[in-house]
């Protein structure tokens, strides 16, 4: 089947051209090779929802995080737990707290066969599923083993999620709004660890309170699922198929105009046929080809765009991101701003901040551009890293240095890294390899991310927390460079204009 809804809307149902009080006035795109300039007008209410619902997805996935940390802690206390089998071994209590994690692996890996197939909708509305399943075993789990299938099954759909949800935003957002929209979903993430922190902290003396913790997320993957039904699809991944005969081509290409109809509200007007076609014509070189094979995302532009997305992946973990929020509460605590029993509070505090710079960054992206950002943030990360160096170095007796540092850290990665990672590899990849490219940099970016988890207590035993910093900070210099000589500026482009700029 080529479409995700076979019933979608006529034009005539969308509304007639017209100026709404929503709209977004005349903005002037950049030209296509060849091309005429034209304007492309949408409602900034239509907008909204494309992107909210997509982007629970990226809540569910903050607030697993925010709130697991705290349901540890409910979970093996002897008092409130409200279970005999509270008294649980280090890997146990791992496997709760990981077990999201490689369901995300196997999501990610899934997404690579199933996501063009089943298109960017269909798979958010399955990982909502995948959602509400995975929450409701975890909250009613009666025994431990049950309770790890939940957070597998949970995780399954964080890896769907994050692989579909920056794909739909950024397949159907006017160019003007995309880096706004994407790095929105971030924000979004980074909101979620901060609601799970503090449901966590409220909730984390109560008897079973770890029940209800996890029980947060069932409306609101029910929530993401229902408006997932409501949307539409993808109208460039309608017109892919289109282009790939698995349709007819008049009936597919008014789909995808009904869609992106839809998509932008009444003010998009007549103009919808017309950026149809303009994404048709920049299409119109893959022929009937098929989907591309794993050799091929290896090669000419599939590779330049797998150097560029899931290079920036992997420089986003490997500088430690997941190590540094690691030691964040012994940072604090030796600092003297928080005892060992108020380690949430801590949490909630850096959720704040990151919260904040998220923020910051959602703002400037589309006036500043990416490259700067990175380059500005990247080289903020190398320095805080080489700062928390020195302190477990040869700066133990001045805790304000590595609280200056750790706020550093997550400031920076949050104006950079956080939010664009997932940015340039929603836009980077071109749209036949898109699904596939971006399951590859999602799994890169889950993998990465146990990688650097599981090896760092081994490493600091092995060289010491200091040195661990150094290399840390070693490898954000080179990740520095990285950026400076691969990394493209995305600003103000549509999608088929940064792959006809910078992939051939």
């Amino acid at each position: 089947m080529a479409t995700d809804d076979p019933e979608q809307p006529t034009l005539s149902s969308i509304g007639q051209p017209g100026k709404s009080s929503g709209e977004i006035g005349s903005v002037q795109e950049p030209l296509l090779f060849g091309q005429q300039p034209h304007v492309e007008n949408y409602s900034v209410v239509a907008c909204i929802l494309p992107f909210l619902f997509p982007a629970f997805g990226g809540l569910l996935y903050g607030y697993d995080i925010g709130a697991t940390s705290c349901a540890t802690i409910s979970i093996e206390s002897a008092t409130s737990s409200g279970i005999s089998w509270y008294d649980l071994s280090s890997v146990q209590i791992g496997l709760i707290t990981s077990g999201s994690l490689y369901g995300a692996l196997i999501g990610s890996l899934l997404a690579f066969n199933i996501a063009d197939f089943l298109g960017r909708r269909r798979e958010l509305m399955l990982s909502s599923v995948l959602y509400l399943i995975g929450a409701l075993i975890t909250a009613f789990a009666p025994v431990y083993v049950v309770m790890v299938i939940g957070r597998f099954v949970y995780g399954v759909g964080i890896g769907l999620a994050m692989h579909a949800a920056p794909m739909y935003i950024a397949e159907t957002s006017p160019s003007q709004i995309r880096g706004l929209l994407i790095s929105l979903k971030e924000f979004l993430i980074v909101f979620g660890m901060l609601l799970g922190y503090t449901v966590g902290s409220l909730m984390v003396e109560v008897v079973a309170g770890w029940r209800y913790m996890y029980g947060v997320s069932v409306p609101i993957s029910i929530i993401m699922g229902i408006g997932m039904w409501w949307l539409p699809a993808s109208p460039r991944w309608i017109l892919l198929c289109a282009i790939q005969g698995k349709g007819d081509m008049p009936g597919l290409r008014e789909t995808a105009v009904s869609c992106l109809c839809r998509l932008r509200g009444a003010t998009i007007g007549d103009s919808a046929h017309h950026q149809v076609d303009e994404i048709l014509s920049e299409l119109s070189h893959l022929s009937e080809e098929k989907e591309a094979t794993m050799g091929e995302m290896f090669q000419g532009k599939c590779l330049k765009a797998l150097t560029i997305g899931a290079g920036l992946i992997l420089f986003q973990q490997i500088t430690g991101q997941p190590s540094v929020l690691y030691y964040a509460a012994k940072i604090f605590q030796d600092a003297g701003f928080a005892a060992a029993a108020d380690a949430t509070r801590a949490s909630i505090f850096l959720g704040l901040l990151k919260l904040i710079m998220t923020g910051v960054a959602v703002v400037v992206v589309d006036r500043l551009g990416r490259r700067p950002l990175l380059l500005g943030g990247v080289s903020g990360i190398a320095v805080a890293l080489f700062l928390l160096g020195s302190y477990y170095t040869f700066l133990g007796n001045v805790p304000p240095v590595a609280v200056i540092a750790l706020l550093l850290y997550v400031g920076c990665y949050q104006l950079s890294f956080g939010p664009i990672g997932w940015l340039m590899i929603s836009e980077i990849f071109p749209l036949r390899v898109r699904g596939r490219g971006l399951s590859i940099a999602v799994l890169v970016n889950f993998g990465t991310n146990a990688l650097v988890t599981f090896a760092f207590s081994p490493m600091e035993e092995l060289v010491g927390a200091g040195n661990v910093f150094f290399i840390f900070g070693v490898i954000a210099i080179v990740a520095v460079i990285f950026v400076f000589f691969i990394i493209p500026e995305t600003k103000g482009l549509t999608l088929e204009e940064i792959e006809a700029k910078y992939l051939t």
